[in-house]
């Protein structure tokens, strides 16, 4: 009579099962009745009773177990995120707590899986305080050996609960709990694997734990970790010590455990592990050369099952390739430790030699590659979750470890599998093409730092034999036959070019254009393109021109007939051949450029594609003699689809603006011309118009490549300068607007400071405006990049306020405006609006590695706080922002200690802020330098010029007037540019802004030697507020 159902019960019921209803109607009426019911005293409880009553149907107990989870997220806990009133009684919680853990032997598995989820979700709130028999109650039902079922609902409720704890919890769990789980993981044949395999992940999760606070807590991890260490190692022996079994998943789930558990040993206790170490060395190379074979097997072979894809009941994997990819990850961590690795040193080679075994293709990967060329290629170009990835990690961590031993070992390992290639080839071993393949595989992963070793001198003679032997021998062989190996071996011949000979890597040149042309297999073709995008820039012309129309209208071909990664591919092969035959500029922009402009049309809508095909299209322009061609070519199409853009189909106008912004760059100007003859005009109405935000956005870098391209020229290329002058600031007057969204402003600060750059008398007078307008946008911005970007702009501003003022009398008029701009600036620091934007930027803990990112921003801000900070400004002093964290509290800061004891910081006056985030650039730099010991660097050797320039630069911005001269601008554009790679986004600004010729190294040491001979008692009190570090970068500059 205990379960009699009363007759709220049988409503709870009924809504239940009407959730199940395949009419939504009846669904959603049931829904919102159960909704509406939670909010009434006892929903809890009575939910509850339904999933503890073992006589009802099982799917009602499971959903009702999952909505009382929910309801104990939103009803449980006051003051948390998902909270919503009404809390639950005191009462109704002791009453659904009792319940829960009667219920947890329940027979059925999903039953103790949902309530062991609802008890985990209340014991993070209640537990140990509220709820002091949680854990007796749990470790009563682990210990019973005649209730299995209570053993299953309380190592899944424990998984759950150990999942999620904190340094509170851990010491009270622990010793508690571990030895009832060494019990049950020491006796399989009272234990199922099921069992012992959740006891295992409690350890694992546990140690975890105590690894993460062993930092703050060493001694106290200490005493709990060294009583269990040597009973838990011997058990972990013993599991590994049985040799792999194959077809047994139960038997590579224990394992995969033991080793997880080790590694967080290895990682978190080297010290204490060190001398129990040895007690597992033979059992884990037992286990990693059984497991070998047991994986060619299943995996290579595929002989036999490898459960590939299959789970536990509780979602964990139970495959064989997770447990490779467990045991790889452990003696990666083994051989990186500096403690454990002396160990294994020794054996070395043996570990090598079986790796690169394991690196063979399996079977289901070559049932997939041979069919599915775009999956090839993914798995090819991504560090995808498999052995083979995992093994190549490893075999770095050996060479990144041992150095020249390492080398030597993946060198030996890789001639014997050579060898034992050979011979099983000349046995009629269909399979030897793996072994080989794997082999070619490891050494090209890993050329990168064989050649490393090369710069240092080491011997690569052996290698050198090895691989030119391995080329050369498998050129012979038939694509058709061997698909793979010969697919490997493209991909690989660019990595040793610096190796081998230019006879061989113009052989496989040769075999590359032919396979392209041949009726292949996809992987050879994916290797060929490969092969051709990375041999082609090196490759001899005469070489190259001969082939070049058959290259052409090979790929051209194979651009027909690709999709998705297969095009990205050809493509990049395609740009590589285009830049290849840089002199035959006809031959190219005429059989090139009209299939090029197909497919990006065909595509405009994919991001990817369009601007692959974009950059094919710019190597094509950048040839002598065919931007005219390709222009007329190209804006007879564009015109029309610009100035009817509400009529162009899905990202069309967009594509298109980004195609005319590619033909501007570095384009001459009566190209320029033409295209704003075509296109001006359209872009600004697109601007103007649009509501789209990615055309707003290209509209915007259209707009800015047209100013920086033809500067003062556009404005006498239309019919009224004066009206081409106003539109251009009715586009920052719309960007800047708060009403529209921050992603269609995103390119606005770039677009402001071309126009202060190159139309610099026009914008003076204008100055007031665009300040109010700046600062106006920046309180409602939400994106971060917006926020930057318009940051820029503001020092910039603050910098040409430096440079107007004295360039004479000819614009003494725009002077005088920008004084008053200044002085508004400033005045606006006080003021509720800007103080936000001002905060901001001075806010970041690291001004060099924050959100100003670029070496021309980092240039431009980095200018701009020193000279705020030498225009001695009254009003600087009186602004106090965040300078550094407050710490609160020891330990790991879990959800309750951070909404007790949020975090703190020390507010500090603005010049103070100034000169920490300038220190702290120049700290950033000397470490830089340091770590490279490059004796050519900024800081360790100076050019001269630049030096000198910069003292003139940074003397005259630290006297009283604060103002630099044109002079003395132009002789910063001789100091040493230290960053001339920027992207175009930056390019547009760096290349027409003296300012990015400031070598930063320079600019810092010199600002702070000026700085503190013209105030040296300011910059001590200063220096009194900033942290040690900060204070001894500023001294070691200053004793120079």
């Amino acid at each position: 009579m205990a379960n009699a159902v009363d007759q709220d019960q049988q409503w709870l019921l009924n809504c239940l099962s009407a959730t199940l209803d395949p009419n939504p109607e009846v669904r959603c009426f049931a829904e919102a009745s159960l909704d509406q019911a939670s909010r009434q005293p006892g929903f809890g409880s009575a939910l509850s009773k339904v999933a503890a009553n073992m006589e009802l149907v099982v799917g009602l107990r499971q959903l009702a177990a999952v909505l009382l989870k929910q309801f104990v997220k939103k009803h449980w806990q006051e003051g948390e995120d998902s909270f919503e009133p009404p809390v639950v009684s005191s009462n109704e919680k002791e009453s659904i707590r009792r319940m829960l853990l009667l219920a947890l032997d329940d027979p059925h598995k999903k039953i103790c899986t949902a309530i062991g989820m609802a008890v985990a979700s209340i014991a993070m709130h209640d537990w140990p305080e509220l709820w002091p028999d949680l854990l007796p109650f749990l470790l009563n039902l682990i210990n019973n050996q005649t209730n299995m079922n209570g053993v299953h609902g309380a190592m899944r409720c424990l998984v759950l609960l150990s999942a999620d704890l904190d340094d509170k919890m851990v010491p009270t769990l622990i010793p508690a709990l571990f030895p009832s789980l060494l019990t049950i993981v020491s006796c399989p044949q009272i234990y199922d694997p099921y069992i012992q395999t959740k006891a295992l992940s409690i350890i694992y999760s546990c140690t975890s734990m105590l690894g993460t606070v062993s930092g703050v807590y060493k001694a106290e991890t200490s005493s709990l970790i060294v009583p269990m260490l040597k009973p838990w190692m011997d058990q972990f022996s013993s599991i590994l010590q049985i040799p792999v079994q194959s077809e047994n998943p139960n038997d590579w789930s224990i394992k995969m455990e033991v080793l997880k558990c080790l590694n967080q040993f290895i990682q978190n206790f080297s010290t204490l592990f060190k001398s129990e170490f040895e007690v597992i060395l033979g059992p884990l190379w037992s286990t990693f050369v059984s497991s070998l074979s047991v994986y060619e097997k299943a995996s290579i072979e595929g002989t036999e099952d490898s459960h590939e894809g299959r789970y536990d009941s509780d979602g964990s994997e139970k495959n064989l390739d997770s447990f490779v990819i467990q045991l790889f990850e452990f003696m990666l961590t083994i051989v990186g430790s500096p403690r454990l690795g002396k160990v294994v040193v020794a054996n070395i080679r043996e570990l090598v030699y079986y790796t690169i075994a394991f690196l063979q293709m399996t079977q289901q990967q070559v049932l997939t590659w041979s069919v599915d060329a775009n999956q090839f290629i993914a798995d090819e170009e991504d560090a995808t979750y498999s052995c083979r990835f995992s093994g190549v990690l490893l075999l770095e961590e050996v060479v990144n470890s041992f150095d020249g031993e390492g080398i030597l070992a993946i060198i030996d390992g890789a001639k014997q599998w050579f060898t034992e290639s050979q011979i099983r080839k000349a046995a009629g071993n269909a399979s030897w093409w793996r072994i080989r393949e794997a082999t070619i595989f490891a050494l090209s992963s890993l050329s990168e730092q064989l050649f490393e070793t090369q710069e240092t001198g080491f011997d690569t003679s052996s290698l050198k034999h090895l691989v030119e032997q391995i080329f050369t021998e498998d050129s012979l062989l038939d694509p058709l036959e061997y698909p793979f190996l010969y697919a490997r071996i493209f991909t690989s011949i660019a990595k040793f070019s610096s190796l081998i000979s230019n006879s061989l890597l113009e052989q496989f040149l040769y075999l590359a254009m032919k396979a392209i042309t041949m009726d292949v297999p996809p992987p050879v073709k994916v290797g060929a393109c490969r092969a051709l995008t990375n041999l082609l820039p090196e490759a001899k012309k005469e070489i190259v021109q001969s082939q070049l129309l058959g290259l052409f209208s090979s790929l051209t071909n194979l651009l027909n007939h690709a999709s998705d990664e297969t095009l990205h591919m050809v493509l990049d092969t395609l740009l590589a051949a285009v830049k290849a035959g840089h002199e035959s500029s006809t031959l190219v922009e005429h059989m090139i450029s009209p299939v090029i402009l197909n497919l990006w049309a065909s595509h405009v809508s994919d991001p990817f594609i369009s601007i692959d095909a974009l950059e094919v299209l710019e190597a094509i322009k950048s040839i002598p003699g065919c931007v005219h061609p390709l222009v007329s070519r190209i804006l007879p199409s564009i015109g029309p689809i610009l100035n009817k853009p509400q009529e162009q189909a899905d990202g069309l106008v967009a594509g298109s603006l980004d195609l005319v912004t590619m033909l501007l760059k570095n384009a001459p100007a009566d190209v320029v011309k033409a295209i704003y003859d075509v296109s001006f005009n359209a872009v600004i109405n697109i601007i103007l118009q649009s509501d789209d935000h990615s055309e707003i956005q290209n509209a915007t870098e259209c707009l800015s490549a047209f100013i920086s391209e033809g500067r003062q020229q556009i404005l006498a290329w239309g019919s009224d300068s004066g009206s081409t002058m106003r539109s251009l600031l009715d586009i920052a007057s719309r960007l800047l607007d708060p009403k529209l969204e921050s992603s269609g402003s995103l390119f606005v600060g770039s677009y402001i400071l071309q126009l202060i750059l190159h139309l610099p008398t026009q914008m003076a007078v204008h100055i007031q405006d665009l300040v109010a307008a700046l600062v106006k946008r920046m309180q409602s911005a939400q994106n971060c990049i917006l926020l930057s970007s318009l940051l820029i702009v503001f020092a910039r501003l603050v910098i040409w306020s430096s440079l107007l003022v004295v360039t004479g009398c000819g614009v003494v008029t725009a002077g005088r405006c920008w004084v008053q701009g200044r002085a508004a600036v400033f005045c606006a620091v006080r003021s509720p609006r800007c103080a936000f934007a001002i905060e901001y930027r001075v806010g970041l803990d690291r001004m060099i590695v924050g959100q100003i990112m670029g070496a021309y921003q980092i240039k431009v801000t980095t200018s701009a706080l020193a000279l705020l900070l030498t225009s001695r400004h009254n009003e600087l002093a009186k602004i106090y922002v965040q300078g550094h964290l407050i710490k609160s509290h020891e330990g790991i800061t879990t959800r309750s200690k951070a909404k007790s004891a949020p975090d703190q910081w020390v507010m500090l006056p603005l010049p103070t802020k100034i000169v920490a985030l300038l220190a702290d650039a120049l700290t950033e730099i000397q470490e830089q330098v340091l770590a490279a010991d490059d004796e050519d660097s900024d800081w360790e050797e100076v050019q001269a010029d630049g030096i000198e320039n910069d003292k003139e630069f940074l003397y005259s911005v630290s006297t009283s007037s604060g103002k630099a001269t044109d002079e003395q601008l132009e002789a910063m554009v001789k100091v040493f540019n230290e960053d001339q790679d920027d992207q175009y986004v930056d390019g547009l600004l760096s290349v027409a802004d003296p300012l990015n010729q400031i070598n930063l190294a320079n600019y810092l040491v010199d600002f702070f030697v000026s700085f503190s001979q013209s105030d040296r008692q300011f910059l001590d009190h200063i220096c009194k507020s900033l942290s040690q570090s900060q204070r001894s970068a500023i001294q070691l500059v200053l004793k120079r």
